[in-house]
């Protein structure tokens, strides 16, 4: 499967699918190369184990959502935007987003430059935007751009092309961005991370960038994958090649190159060259999971899925959500609002 249930037994990392992290997307913008777009996908709508839908809270405000940005190869972050939620008494969300430097971003925290507070949450089906001097934001529920045969991936790889996430939603967090704020131009790995707040302490619940890493992984082992950082990744390499070797039918020497093409669990992105996966970022159009049939060696190539029709061209760029329940009918599609640099 992919992140959409990266915790123990496909379901969510410490139960919560509010926290649990789906897709990164990494873009440049089109038309303005000195702006880059960052979406961070969360809450899949239905669960796995159980196989249920999940709650109709958008967010955790317990939670921070973090995008993780290393500018050097360290694979440490030397920029992390940090975002929070808050509920108020008469059912409105709005966000806050902060960025940090340095020994700030590689730590815990909720420490940073305020660039949005109090920036309103989609509930619904329209976009409400907001902009703060060379930022603009989005976060809300939309339909999940993930596309893939789940149901023929159970039945041993028999795929007929029904795309499972087709009718599904995630709650988006969409950024742009200056690319002066993020290395200037420089070649980057990006990861996204949730964090919980428990007995006073900030903890990581979730952490990837890349879909399907966590399949490769015992509970255990999972839980040790979830709360580590990618500098950390060389310590799985043995147990992911172990898998690909006896079940890719790799030699060993071929199984353990394939597993370093997977880890450290890392989005690679240089934002002056164009998009696509997974050299450089990603887009919503990108067929990662056609990428990451291509490690078994050559047996899977393509789960006969396409990139959903629901995209849009402009900003957040993710099509409206599906209609449960609970959202609000005949609503625009977008709605930006300004507000002034904190």
């Amino acid at each position: 499967m992919t992140h959409h249930y990266s915790g123990p037994n496909f379901g969510f990392p410490r139960g919560d699918p509010r926290v649990n992290l789906t897709d990164l997307f990494a873009f440049p913008k089109s038309g303005d190369p000195s702006k880059s777009i960052v979406i961070m996908n969360v809450h899949p709508s239905f669960g796995l184990n159980p196989p249920a839908p999940t709650t109709t809270e958008p967010f955790a405000p317990e939670a921070l959502y973090e995008l993780r940005v290393d500018t050097n190869g360290d694979m440490v972050a030397d920029i992390a935007y940090r975002v929070r939620f808050f509920h108020s008494g008469t059912g409105a969300w709005t966000a806050t987003v902060r960025r940090a430097e340095g020994p700030e971003a590689a730590g815990r925290g909720e420490e940073g430059q305020l660039i949005f507070q109090g920036a309103p949450v989609s509930i619904g089906r329209e976009a409400r935007i907001t902009a703060s001097g060379q930022y603009r934001l989005f976060a809300g529920w939309r339909s999940d751009p993930f596309f893939f045969d789940v149901v023929g991936a159970q039945n041993n790889m028999q795929f007929t092309g029904t795309d499972f996430f087709a009718d599904k939603n995630v709650c988006s967090i969409a950024l742009e961005l200056p690319v002066s704020d993020i290395g200037n131009g420089v070649s980057l790995n990006l990861w996204h991370r949730s964090l919980l707040m428990v007995n006073g302490s900030w903890v990581q619940a979730d952490r990837g960038a890349r879909p399907t890493q966590t399949p490769f992984m015992t509970d255990a082992e999972k839980e040790a994958y979830l709360e580590g950082e990618p500098a950390q990744d060389e310590r799985f390499v043995a147990m992911f090649a172990h898998v690909l070797e006896h079940t890719g039918g790799y030699t060993p020497e071929r199984a353990q190159a394939a597993a370093r093409s997977l880890l450290p669990d890392v989005l690679p992105y240089d934002p002056k060259k164009r998009a696509a996966y997974p050299a450089n970022g990603r887009t919503p159009t990108d067929d990662s999971k056609d990428v990451f049939l291509t490690v078994f060696n050559g047996k899977m190539t393509w789960d006969k899925t396409g990139p959903h029709t629901d995209l849009l061209n402009e900003f957040p760029y993710l099509g409206a959500p599906h209609t449960p329940k609970t959202f609000e009918p005949n609503m625009s599609q977008s709605k930006e609002m300004v507000t002034p640099t904190p």
